[in-house]
């Protein structure tokens, strides 16, 4: 999929996705060892928008596996259609039970979910297995599978094995702590909030109407808001919705009533709102 780490980095940049020489290295990497790519972060860095980015890269279609408390194999794996097997049967009820059942389990009555869908088929696929960590411990089981061989038993179909690899990246905010059995199987990765030059960057390709001077002024306001103890320091995401929120408004520079009255765009709690306004000096960023 890319020639170089260069190459990665020069294609991510043409969707929109400005990536650090590291996260260029480890998307190359995953990509020419054919390995999946652990990838933890805070929220808003762009985790998912890497696997995105990529998939839009290779021109590969993006299954994706939302992970949740409570998700499970017939979520993330695969279900048999049980209405339509209800059906089958009482149109059939004059066959042998054999007959029945050989019919009932097949590819007709299967519904493949985003796990047994990355493996199927030779177009390209991104596989992208988001908030990996929210899931509970007994769905790492289902992935191991998938990440070691690429195949999925149906036992009533037998195994499935992958023609062509997905492209895989599993996300994570590190809520709990996955499995070494998980993390043997992936390269890893750490997004963490870019350098100032970086996501001035970011900043103006993302919002590209803002000045420089109030965009190098956003970013230097953002430090400052992570250098506190706040219980949710502002992420990328955030800085960028600022940026666009200062624009909307029309705004030529930050002052304190401009920074008072827009707080609730970086900040989600309202202690950490009230001890951004009282520790915050403009004049000092």
């Amino acid at each position: 999929m890319f020639r170089s780490v260069d190459d990665v980095a020069a294609r991510l940049a043409e969707t929109g996705y400005l990536a650090s020489p590291a996260v260029a290295t480890t998307v190359f990497l995953a990509d020419r060892l054919g390995k999946p790519l652990l990838v933890e972060g805070p929220a808003g860095v762009g985790k998912t928008e890497l696997a995105k980015a990529v998939a839009e890269v290779a021109g590969a279609q993006l299954v994706r596996l939302q992970c949740y408390e409570g998700v499970d194999e017939s979520r993330a794996l695969y279900e048999w259609n049980h209405a339509k097997q209800l059906l089958r049967i009482s149109a059939g009820r004059d066959e042998s039970w054999d007959e029945t059942r050989t019919d009932i389990f097949s590819e007709e009555f299967l519904l493949p979910r985003p796990l047994l869908t990355a493996i199927r088929g030779d177009d390209p696929k991104v596989l992208l297995i988001d908030e990996t960590d929210k899931a509970d411990v007994e769905v790492e089981g289902l992935l191991l599978e998938i990440l070691s061989d690429f195949q999925v038993t149906v036992p009533e179909l037998g195994t499935i094995t992958a023609t062509r690899r997905p492209f895989v990246v599993l996300t994570s905010n590190a809520s709990r702590e996955l499995s070494e059995a998980l993390r043997r199987r992936c390269l890893f990765l750490h997004i963490g909030f870019p350098d100032e030059e970086l996501e001035r960057r970011i900043v103006r390709l993302k919002v590209p109407g803002l000045g420089e001077t109030l965009a190098e002024s956003v970013v230097r306001v953002v430090g400052a808001l992570r250098e506190m103890e706040l219980r949710k320091v502002p992420s990328v995401a955030e800085t960028i919705d600022w940026a666009r929120t200062l624009l909307a408004l029309g705004a030529d520079t930050l002052d304190e009533t401009v920074v008072r009255d827009t707080l609730g765009v970086l900040l989600k709690h309202q202690d950490d709102i009230l001890r951004a306004a009282a520790k915050l000096d403009l004049d000092a960023v």
